[in-house]
């Protein structure tokens, strides 16, 4: 079945004029990540990477905010075998492969040969961020925050913002969005460079992401897509290498009281307290 005939429960995607436009749809809240998102996305960019009509692709979220990353409850399945007691050596082959394709839906947005736009309203959380990192280009609205949240709920982030935000913010801004977690606005997202601009509200947001990409689909295409592989080539073994360093420690070392803690207090909807263990 073509990707473009797939009913799809995490994304919608329209496709005029040379455009593809891929929408965050949840079905969690804040568009949150959930399985279906982690099962479609693949799909959905390796289609728009073989579809010669789309020439680029607009990524954007339903609603006000563009996600509030993973969906800590409807995964929770996924991470219950490795915080098991006595989790050993199949259990954590299990959830390393479950890493490696949670990763590769994001790999699939990043090695799209189709130029990706991210138009970025609202909350960009955690799981967000690192799909926003493997766009070529970051939009946001006067409203956006960001946030590299993983390190808040004991986690460390796995899906690619530690290979890719040093190349797009610096050394420096990453380990400061990293190590803190904390929130920030879109006028610090825009002056450290993780967004090109930033918009008065959504619908001049999109206007622009729209617009951009028109400007792109203009272009001989395969031109187009050489750029991208040039600018592309030097990063790939670099964030490949730490894609797959992180899916073992995170496979190693992810199971922890302070994760058990970061789960519960999710569902018991109160700050946790982590002790180290």
């Amino acid at each position: 079945m073509s990707y473009r005939s797939t009913e799809y429960k995490a994304f919608e995607v329209t496709i005029a004029d040379h455009i593809a436009e891929v929408t965050l749809i949840g079905p969690g809240r804040g568009n949150a990540m959930g399985p279906d998102f982690w099962s479609e996305l693949v799909p959905i960019f390796t289609g728009l990477d073989a579809d010669p009509d789309v020439r680029a692709v607009v990524l954007t979220g339903a609603g006000k905010n563009f996600s509030y990353g993973l969906d800590l409850p409807a995964m929770g399945d996924d991470f219950g075998a490795i915080l098991a007691d006595e989790a050993k050596a199949g259990p954590r082959t299990d959830f390393h492969n479950l890493i490696k394709r949670m990763q590769s839906g994001i790999n699939a947005v990043a090695d799209c040969r189709k130029p990706v736009i991210a138009a970025v309203a609202g909350w960009c959380i955690g799981g967000g961020v690192d799909l926003i990192t493997a766009a070529d280009i970051r939009l946001a609205s006067a409203d956006a925050k960001f946030s590299v949240r993983e390190v808040r709920v004991a986690i460390v982030a796995d899906m690619g913002s530690l290979a890719r935000l040093p190349l797009i913010i610096g050394d420096g801004h990453t380990r400061e969005l990293a190590l803190t977690g904390k929130d920030i606005d879109a006028a610090r997202a825009d002056k450290i460079g993780l967004v090109n601009d930033v918009y008065d509200d959504l619908d001049a947001l999109l206007a622009a992401a729209r617009a951009q990409a028109a400007e792109i689909a203009a272009l001989p295409p395969l031109v187009v897509q050489g750029t991208m592989a040039i600018l592309d080539h030097s990063r790939a073994a670099h964030v490949d290498d730490s894609l797959r360093y992180v899916a073992a420690w995170n496979s190693a070392f992810l199971p922890s009281n302070d994760l058990t803690e970061a789960l519960t207090a999710v569902f018991e909807k109160r700050p946790p307290k982590f002790t180290g263990a």
